[in-house]
């Protein structure tokens, strides 16, 4: 019998498979171990492959075991060992150091090596396993090769392998380009006229990563500016790329390493599964694909109800968990939500001779619930541009490079006192990392009864206050930061509109 290492996927978690050949007498095939319908299929693409290439799937009793039994293989990339385990088992082949690498890959019928999903946690599991490489599509080369001290070898054809094996000359593939900033230029804010205290807003945002909601009528620039927040963020940090990158590649989006934060504006047509991920074999769905970036909601009114409730667990614990009959998974979660919407189905803000009735504008808010708003960090109103500012020359506005460069020095300071931003912060790091005087203490308790402040709404402001602190340097929150922070949840042209 001969043992082929492979690799199953559950979640963004790489699982040891081994593939077990047995050949004896008889003319039967048989393959155990929970193969979906892909895998079955298998047996069809490994004859013709070999049979292409000057070998032969023999006329014997051939059983292949996928260990261990109980978890589910799905999908075309155990035809690779499932072959070379066929090959060793009939001796048409001699791999002696076969036990050292994890073998993955989809044939085709003419014996060409095709691109699989989910590459980057199989390599990672190679390397906790302690073997010395993998045997991968050469299309995937540049995921896994982002694992140090791990010998990957690219191959695109069968027979390109097997000479490799009958040579024994495993010459690891490198790629020139590594790293892939996956990620649009989304413009710059110096393209950004005006809008100062919008401009500010979305550093405190990026430099705390905050949630955010902007409302104001059509053309006031809030997708302009929301898809101009990436330039602004700091690349992210070899794990964070690590998790970002396993993501892309368990649903096959990504031939590469991820540096750059992603930035994910679904239509607001999307069903509540494609959003949180699901499905009758889990994936991960929008919220995942945001993860160490920005999720940006257009239009957020016109969302279906149903997905824009699944929002709030996530927003509060970074991960998602999906359970199905067969098997749960969880998906990594953390980004920054982003909220664009106008104050009335007709656009501007509700007047009484306007168009919409009261009724409708009530209707057309209501998903912006106060569950909902209290997740959200910072809330501001986008007032559009006069013509006049859009007409005449204006001074050089700040580069988002400019702004970038505050942005890490704040975060810097959150990641040095507490090891990670402000928004992340929990309620008992709240008591620790923002304690108030008594002079902001009494301020605040007399403001929040005001504004019928919750629990929730004040940790939100004591995470915008210190943002706010560290990015002008200061060891302690002052009037002034929680006084700017509550400016950033007044919306009082539409309060009156929320029950």
């Amino acid at each position: 019998m001969e043992k082929i290492i492979a690799c199953a996927v559950d979640g963004i978690q790489g699982i040891k498979v081994e593939v077990q050949v047995h050949v004896e007498r008889g003319a039967k095939f048989y393959m155990v171990g929970l193969p979906d319908n892909a895998v079955k299929e298998s047996h069809y693409r490994i004859s013709a492959a070999l049979k292409n290439n000057g070998l032969a799937l023999p006329v014997r009793h051939i059983i292949i075991n996928l260990a261990p039994a109980d978890i589910r293989k799905e999908g075309s990339a155990y035809d690779l060992p499932i072959a070379i385990g066929i090959l060793l088992a009939t001796s048409q082949l001699n791999f002696t150091s076969v036990d050292q690498y994890l073998v993955m890959g989809e044939l085709s019928l003419d014996g060409s090596i095709k691109a699989i999903k989910g590459v980057l946690p199989m390599a990672i599991k190679a390397k906790e396993m302690g073997l010395k490489g993998v045997i991968i599509p050469k299309e995937n080369q540049d995921e896994a090769q982002f694992i140090s001290e791990l010998d990957v070898i690219a191959v695109s054809h069968l027979s390109e392998l097997i000479s490799m094996i009958n040579g024994n000359q495993f010459q690891p593939s490198r790629s020139s380009t590594l790293i892939i900033e996956n990620i649009k230029n989304t413009g710059d804010f110096s393209d950004v006229v005006g809008q100062h205290f919008v401009k500010r807003a979305l550093e405190i945002v990026a430099s705390g990563e905050h949630n955010t909601l902007m409302i104001g009528p059509p053309g006031s620039g809030k997708s302009m500016l929301a898809k101009r927040i990436p330039s602004i963020l700091p690349s992210l940090t070899q794990k964070e790329v690590i998790e970002t990158t396993r993501i892309y590649s368990v649903i096959g989006k990504n031939n590469g390493v991820i540096s750059a934060p992603p930035f994910r504006s679904p239509h607001h047509t999307i069903s509540d599964v494609a959003l949180v991920g699901g499905g009758s074999h889990p994936m991960p769905g929008e919220m995942s694909l945001a993860h160490n970036g920005v999720l940006f909601l257009d239009e957020f009114p016109e969302f279906k109800r149903s997905v824009v409730e699944v929002l709030r667990q996530p927003l509060e614990n970074r991960e998602i968990t999906i359970s199905r009959a067969l098997k749960s998974c969880t998906y990594p979660a953390k980004f920054m939500l982003v909220l664009a919407m106008n104050p009335s189905p007709a656009g501007n803000y509700y007047e009484e001779n306007s168009i919409c009735s009261k009724q409708k504008v009530f209707k057309y808010l209501e998903k912006l619930s106060k569950p909902l708003l209290d997740r959200i960090d910072v809330q501001i109103e986008v007032d559009p541009v006069p013509i006049k500012d859009l007409t005449v020359p204006c001074e050089m506005n700040e580069t988002s490079e400019m702004i970038k460069k505050r942005v890490i020095q704040a975060r810097e300071v959150q990641y040095e006192r507490q090891g990670k931003t402000n928004a992340l912060l929990n309620s008992t790091e709240l008591k620790k990392f923002c304690e108030l005087n008594h002079k902001e203490k009494h301020f605040l308790i007399k403001v929040g009864k005001q504004i019928n402040l919750t629990a929730r709404g004040y940790g939100r402001i004591l995470k915008v206050s210190r943002t706010i602190a560290d990015m002008e340097g200061s060891n302690s929150i002052h009037m002034d930061h929680i006084l700017e922070s509550l400016q950033y949840r007044s919306l009082e042209r539409i309060k009156s509109f929320l029950v």
